[in-house]
């Protein structure tokens, strides 16, 4: 194709789908550059077409991934800058269309991807990694790079060279003047600079929207998702020790994640969870909480999987507190399976601990904590009801730490006190107000803060805001001021930033405390 083939509007319509595709190129490829971590496995994982084996095995290869990642990430790049500054466009759009076609194998648009979701809008067998390979041939077909562009000076500084008279040989008529039209001439090299300005509004752009805009994992081509601001925190979060391991002060609770919402009489609720926490919001709301400064999480054995593959995917060492619920008929069995699995810590359910006293069976608890101490594990002990760990106390049962509710019962929907019945949080639920409906998980929380206050074993409070019937700034400043040494809450992914500032006010104005921290 030639020059004069198109007018200047074509020229300007022709140069700008270059550059746009080289910014989302450029974009993707330095997001990627400054995500610690980030790597592809998750998006080769779900693959499930052609080539499928192939990036499985990238992912299952310690030696490949890393290389893969290592091309994908400068590959991005390079292909990004090569398009916007056109500079070897048509190899850039070469490797950009191999690129985005291995992108488009992986995860088609008509094949369900191993993401709750699909990550982007689609029709049939149409989606953006397509439509970009279609304008890359385009760019490619109507040589692109010809304007605007970097190549272009360098096609015409190479002509004006092979053009040069041999000063050793007599001048032919008109071959000086065949020179002088191929000397690259200020307006080519103004054309060869129009990409600086671009340049250096993508530079612009990066710097005020990187940080509230970073790459999600699951995907790992091309989405973003974090729309909040991390440099809203205020400081860094506390953290302190339990056992070998540093945990945050604040940890992210299981619930809204597993769908237990405690929402009372709104029965809806807990479907609204979980269509919202699919698996990719959930790596969403584990990559932010990490950066937050949260480094554990409190979940059921059920939901380790889950959080181990989300380890694997972005190489994150969030901590696991996993609950388990030993009976008479297997006490190890659960805690066998955690340990196996590589969970962090191991900490006897809430509400099996008030089973297992209830029945008189405190000797089940005794022998889990020591059978997961003994294979060098950390063992915590969980209760609703404080009378269960008053009765383990009896028993002579410590942990290495404990788990317990801690709230006030300032809020409308507490039922009365002296309606309230020991052990009857893992009870029957109740259609008077008046009675215990699934409102109140400390239904003695004097009586908490008393026992505790004497105790030098590590407490980590949970339900401090009663399954969001306490407000952030109450509830915290609550537990940790009665004794809690750190705070496990469910959170959705907005409401991490502000709950951990909550976390470090609250925490530094309870230094003065009666109870010790532990």
């Amino acid at each position: 194709m030639r020059t004069n083939q198109f007018g200047k509007f074509q020229v300007f319509i022709l140069v700008l789908l270059r550059m746009a595709i080289g910014w989302h190129f450029l974009y993707e490829g330095i997001a990627k550059i400054m995500t610690p971590n980030w790597s592809c496995a998750g998006y080769l994982k779900s693959a499930s077409w052609w080539l499928s084996d192939f990036f499985h095995w990238i992912v299952a290869n310690p030696q490949a991934l890393p290389i893969v990642n290592w091309l994908n990430v400068w590959g991005l790049t390079l292909i990004g800058l090569g398009l916007i500054v056109g500079c070897f466009t048509r190899l850039a759009a070469f490797f950009g269309i191999l690129l985005l076609a291995m992108y488009y194998i992986a995860n088609p648009p008509f094949l369900a991807s191993g993401m709750s979701i699909s990550a982007e809008g689609h029709y049939l067998i149409i989606d953006k990694n397509l439509i970009e390979i279609i304008a890359l041939v385009a760019i490619i077909f109507f040589s692109a790079g010809r304007y605007w562009s970097v190549d272009k000076a360098i096609l015409a500084w190479f002509r004006y060279k092979t053009t040069q008279p041999d000063p050793t040989k007599e001048s032919v008529p008109g071959e000086e003047q065949s020179a002088s039209s191929a000397r690259l001439n200020r307006r080519d090299i103004l054309e060869a600079l129009a990409s600086i300005p671009v340049l250096g509004a993508f530079v612009f752009a990066l710097i005020k929207q990187r940080p509230w805009e970073q790459v999600e994992s699951v995907s790992g081509a091309t989405i973003q998702l974090t729309k909040l601001d991390i440099t809203d925190l205020k400081g860094e979060l506390p953290t302190g020790q339990v056992g070998p391991h540093k945990v945050s002060r604040l940890i992210i609770g299981g619930n809204l994640i597993g769908g237990w919402a405690h929402s009372r009489d709104l029965i809806y609720v807990p479907s609204l969870f979980k269509a919202y926490n699919d698996q990719q919001k959930i790596y969403e709301t584990l990559m932010l909480a990490e950066k937050a400064g949260v480094n554990t999480i409190n979940i059921s054995d059920s939901q380790l999987p889950l959080i181990n593959q989300y380890k694997k995917d972005v190489g994150s060492k969030l901590q696991t507190v996993c609950q388990v619920h030993p009976t008479v008929d297997n006490v190890f069995g659960a805690a066998d399976k955690v340990m196996e699995l590589g969970g962090t810590m191991v900490q006897i359910q809430g509400n099996c601990c008030d089973w297992r006293v209830r029945e008189g069976r405190i000797d089940v608890l005794q022998k889990c904590i020591d059978h997961v101490r003994s294979q060098g594990f950390t063992a915590g002990l969980g209760a609703h009801s404080i009378q269960a760990l008053m009765e383990c106390d009896k028993a002579g049962l410590e942990p290495d730490f404990y788990m317990k509710t801690i709230h006030h019962d300032h809020y409308w929907s507490a039922h009365p006190r002296e309606n309230r019945i020991p052990y009857s949080v893992d009870g029957n639920r109740s259609n008077d107000h008046n009675q215990f409906h699934d409102n109140i998980f400390c239904l003695f929380p004097e009586e908490t803060i008393e026992f505790m206050k004497t105790k030098k074993i590590p407490w980590m409070g949970f339900k401090v805001l009663a399954a969001g019937a306490i407000n952030p700034h109450d509830g915290f400043k609550f537990a940790f001021q009665n004794g809690a040494d750190y705070l496990c809450v469910g959170m959705f992914d907005f409401q991490i930033v502000e709950d951990v500032n909550i976390a470090i006010d609250s925490f530094n104005q309870a230094q003065s405390r009666p109870r010790t921290w532990c």
